[in-house]
């Protein structure tokens, strides 16, 4: 058990930070709603997430509202179920994020019908669809277990090869 509490720091933590930032941004950051320049490539923005990635299916979670935090929800419990059973940090780290993001993000659904999104990245005219800091640490988990899978593919590969 006490090598799971970082992780679960970290999902708290991740949850607790998404749930204030959006909060802010949406009581007090976009009264009224607006476009805020913050650098070149990077602007603050107000908007909300009915559907699942980038807006998709809409129509069916208008039809079904709680039906993706459901699916969502068990994810999460399988993500829990596979950071208890971890026995590698990183992985542990990436468990947290994603679950911590996941909760973010079905927290708003639950709560406002749609998600929360207000960082907007744009480079010459391309704007990247606006996400929220549930969606950074889902996307940076993935990564650190993708890393992590590759880095075990490749040395039991090298062992292979020794052998």
């Amino acid at each position: 058990m006490r090598r799971l509490v970082p992780a679960l720091v970290i999902a708290s933590g991740t949850l607790i930070v998404d749930q204030v930032t959006k909060w802010a941004i949406v009581e007090f950051v976009m009264r009224p709603g607006q476009r805020i320049a913050v650098l070149p490539f990077f602007n603050l923005v107000l908007g909300f997430n009915p559907g699942i990635s980038f807006g998709m299916f809409r129509e069916t979670l208008d039809d079904f509202p709680y039906a993706f935090s459901l699916v969502k929800l068990t994810i999460v419990g399988l993500l829990a179920w596979l950071l208890a059973r971890s026995d590698d940090r990183w992985e542990r780290v990436g468990f947290g994020l994603m679950i911590g993001g996941a909760l973010g993000n079905v927290a708003d659904r639950l709560r406002i019908g749609a998600v929360v999104d207000f960082l907007d990245f744009h480079i010459a005219g391309w704007h990247w669809p606006s996400f929220n800091l549930a969606d950074a640490a889902l996307s940076i988990g993935v990564m650190i277990m993708l890393l992590r899978s590759l880095r075990g593919n490749v040395t039991t590969e090298s062992s292979a090869r020794r052998s």
